[in-house]
C-alpha cells in the first residue's frame, strides 16, 4: 500500500509540477499554445518510451466505446485551462480548486457506480477541503 501512496503523491506532485510549467509557457504564448505544445512534446516522448519498451499498439482500439476517447479531449481542456488559470489565480489556488473538482465529481462518480465506502465519510472528506480552501483564502480586506 505504501508503494501505492508513494506513486500517487509523485504524479500530485508531477501534475503540480506540469501545471508550473505550462502556466510558464503560456505567460510567454497563450493558454492554447502552451496546451498545443505540452500535447505534442506528450505524444513525441510516449511514442519514443512505447517503442522502447512495447506496448505502443497492443490492444484493439475498435473494442472501447466511442466515449472511452473522450479523456483526450477532456485532457486538452484540463491543461489549457490549468494554463491559463495559474497566471490568474496562483499555483496554489488552482491546485485546491483542482482538487476540490476531483473529489467532489470522484464522490459522485463512486455513488453513481455503486463503490464501496462510507458516503458521510466521502462527503465529510470533500466537505473538509472545501473549508481548507475557504481558509487558505484568508482576508481579503
Amino acid at each position: 500500500m505504501i508503494w501505492f501512496a508513494s506513486l500517487a503523491i509523485l504524479a500530485g506532485v508531477l501534475i503540480s509540477l506540469s501545471r508550473q510549467i505550462n502556466g510558464r509557457l503560456a505567460l510567454s504564448t497563450s493558454a492554447m499554445e502552451s496546451s498545443f505544445w505540452n500535447h505534442l512534446v506528450g505524444l513525441v516522448f510516449i511514442t519514443v518510451v512505447a517503442l522502447l519498451i512495447g506496448g505502443l499498439f497492443a490492444g484493439e482500439p475498435s473494442a472501447s466505446p466511442w466515449w472511452a476517447y473522450l479523456g483526450g479531449p477532456i485532457g486538452v481542456i484540463f491543461i489549457a485551462a490549468g494554463s491559463w488559470l495559474i497566471a490568474r489565480i496562483g499555483a496554489a489556488q488552482t491546485a485546491l480548486l483542482i482538487i476540490a473538482g476531483q473529489m467532489i465529481s470522484g464522490v459522485v462518480l463512486d455513488v453513481v457506480m455503486g463503490a464501496p465506502g462510507d458516503l458521510w465519510a466521502r462527503t465529510i472528506g470533500v466537505g473538509l477541503i472545501l473549508a481548507g480552501m475557504w481558509a487558505a483564502q484568508g482576508r481579503t480586506s
